[in-house]
């Protein structure tokens, strides 16, 4: 068997031909292609990669500005009732300073209250009492008892100083000798002269009768009062009674 070299050469020359056709009109243009493709792959890819970065750095922003937020609401929440509970217990601070108020104003009223009712009650109840003892004491209002009186207004008389027993004397008007009960005869009489003689002088009298004395004598001018009766002796204890009360 013998070879063809011309034939061999040829065909090997038309596959040279071929593979250099093949490179120069389809190997670079598919690899061209292929390497473009290739880098807009990897540019996709770079772009992904980007994109990924920027929406983790947001789920990051927002997971931040989530915990932010909780962080400020629990903050502003724990503000909120610390304030509530700051007005709460000034509230409550208010209310039972002006209920103590209230109940030591309400105390002091009832004691005030409590106070005039026992003065009122022992006012009335001394009143009363003097009342009672006017009537008892006018049972009892016989000659005896004015001689008595009588005695004891002579006996004040006789006490008084000179200078006032003079200015009694001196007395414009008339002395006015009170009694409890009209003098029978010459009772009258007989009472002014005893306090004609206790004066030492002769001053001019009337004789006025006031039940009100219970029983007693009294004298009275212008500017002088002696004061010797049941009713005064009545009235400087219902005095002393309400004084002490």
């Amino acid at each position: 068997m013998t070879l063809d070299w011309w034939g061999l050469g040829l065909q090997a020359i038309n596959v040279l031909i071929l593979v250099w056709l093949l490179s120069r009109v389809f190997w670079r243009p598919v690899a061209g292609a292929i390497a473009r493709r290739q880098v807009a792959a990897e540019a996709m890819l770079d772009e992904g990669k980007t994109a990924q970065a920027k929406a983790d750095a947001a789920l990051a922003e927002v997971a931040e500005a989530r915990t932010s937020i909780a962080a400020q609401r629990d903050a502003i929440l724990a503000e909120a009732k610390a304030a509530a509970d700051t007005v709460a217990k000034a509230a409550r601070k208010d209310a039972q300073t002006k209920a103590d108020t209230l109940l030591a104003a309400a105390r002091t009223a009832i004691d005030r209250d409590r106070n005039t009712a026992r003065k009122e009650n022992a006012a009335t109840a001394a009143e009363l009492s003097v009342e009672i003892a006017a009537r008892l004491l006018g049972q009892f209002n016989t000659p005896a008892v004015q001689d008595a009186f009588l005695a004891q207004l002579i006996e004040a008389v006789a006490g008084m100083s000179d200078s006032d027993r003079a200015a009694l004397i001196a007395s414009a008007g008339d002395i006015e000798i009170i009694t409890a009960t009209d003098p029978e005869g010459a009772e009258g009489a007989e009472i002014e002269q005893a306090v004609k003689d206790a004066l030492g002088g002769a001053p001019r009298f009337r004789l006025v009768t006031e039940p009100d004395l219970i029983a007693g004598l009294e004298l009275r001018s212008a500017h002088f009062v002696l004061h010797n009766s049941w009713r005064a002796d009545l009235e400087n204890i219902l005095k002393e009674v309400e004084n002490a009360g």
